[in-house]
């Protein structure tokens, strides 16, 4: 099996020169990133005041009165130690507001997560659009491989700087940018609801799924990876059920093709 990322220098030189190159072919003045105080959004958000310069970077945290308010405490320390405004705008009215329009949403767990991922993406995209700025998006390699993301949420970015990066090589490189030991350690969670964790909805360890796509990207054979990793029948299925259903949202939408004779 092909090892993880061996040198972390070379990789954040790559993707910051990545986020430069794509900021100038685009025109624009710089970068919005959603702050949410957890390690993908720190790192992108160290890797792109290197890029462009911490005075092209706008910082934005979008809590909700269901979360726990130390997510913003930990995106006020990333802003901080960057030296970069963080600007907060609480999205618990409009949210209010859909869900008064919409009254069954209250009941479904995972829209209601959805519509929140939304909200935030509209945020962004408006400040975008206000200060002539790209939206940087901070979905890492494992996120997008299972389809971790909400569609026109937190996956909608005008660019994916660690999408080629697992989570376990994400840890890393933010050890490497000298990002606070506090938020690399805390659990990853994609604020949806209270007290939810990335691995508790995954149903594994980050360090298990990131060996297990490694491998089916080399081929090694499931049953193998399976025995070396420890994993059950339940597991595997799980994270391959998660493939499956969720390669939509890494491709753009088909669209139906007209032959005109």
């Amino acid at each position: 099996m092909d090892s993880f990322l061996k040198n972390e220098e070379k990789a954040i030189n790559e993707i910051v020169g990545f986020i430069n190159q794509e900021i100038e072919e685009a025109s624009v003045q710089g970068a919005v990133i959603g702050l949410s105080g957890g390690v993908d959004s720190a790192a992108v958000a160290y890797l792109t005041a290197l890029a462009i310069s911490k005075e092209n970077v706008t910082l934005i945290h979008l809590p909700e009165e269901e979360l726990d308010q130390s997510h913003t405490e930990d995106a006020k320390l990333i802003a901080q130690q960057l030296g970069i405004e963080l600007k907060i705008f609480e999205i618990s009215n409009p949210l209010n507001e859909i869900s008064e329009i919409l009254p069954n949403i209250n009941k479904n767990r995972m829209a209601k997560g959805n519509l929140k991922a939304r909200i935030r993406a509209v945020f962004l995209y408006s400040i975008a659009n206000l200060e002539n700025k790209l939206v940087i998006g901070t979905s890492n390699k494992s996120e997008l491989a299972i389809g971790y993301g909400t569609k026109f949420g937190d996956l909608a970015a005008d660019m994916w700087p660690i999408g080629d990066l697992y989570k376990t090589e994400l840890y890393r490189i933010s050890e490497k940018l000298g990002i606070d030991k506090k938020i690399i350690e805390k659990p990853p969670t994609a604020g949806l609801w209270a007290n939810q964790t990335d691995e508790n909805e995954i149903g594994v360890s980050y360090e298990k799924l990131d060996k297990f796509l490694l491998g089916l990207e080399n081929l090694v054979n499931e049953e193998k990876l399976a025995n070396e990793l420890k994993l059950d029948t339940k597991q595997i299925s799980r994270i391959k059920s998660l493939i499956k259903k969720n390669k939509h949202k890494s491709i753009m939408p088909k669209i139906c093709k007209m032959y005109r004779n």
